[in-house]
């Protein structure tokens, strides 16, 4: 089913049915799932350990497969942490996307990099150099 047509609730559904079907349930604790999505991210990873490259390689074309396969993996378990914690997927990425253009601004980080607190540094730095009394210029009498 292509994402066009299938809801995070149905990927939920089916995700929880796998795990209830092979009585699994009782292993899926916040914690186990957690480490289980940083254990997928680094195999993820693995296949672009030591490429430098900013675009996918030949190689990566060719492991599209297993990129897949990581990428999925990393999926079932979010939507299985979000089953045991009761977190509404959709609703968390909409209020995370609230917050993240609250703190990374189109206007300001257009093309750049930087972590947020960057920004909060120019900020803190610009409001506290507008704060500091303005030193009137000594001119020289004629």
């Amino acid at each position: 089913m292509p994402d066009s047509k299938t809801t995070v609730a149905e990927l939920r559904k089916t995700v929880r049915r796998f795990i209830r079907e092979r009585d699994w349930l009782k292993f899926h604790s916040p914690k186990n799932i957690c480490m289980s999505i940083a254990i997928e991210a680094a195999e993820l990873m693995e296949h672009f350990q030591w490429t430098f490259s900013s675009k996918p390689e030949k190689k990566h074309l060719e492991q599209r497969l297993k990129i897949e396969e990581e990428i999925a993996d990393i999926a079932v378990y979010v939507l299985d942490f979000c089953e045991v914690m009761k977190i509404d997927l959709s609703s968390a990425i909409q209020r995370k996307m609230i917050l993240n253009r609250k703190k990374y601004p189109a206007a300001q980080v257009k093309g750049k990099s930087h972590k947020y607190t960057y920004y909060q540094a120019l900020a803190a730095a610009k409001e506290h150099a507008d704060s500091k009394p303005k030193r009137k210029r000594k001119t020289r009498a004629s």
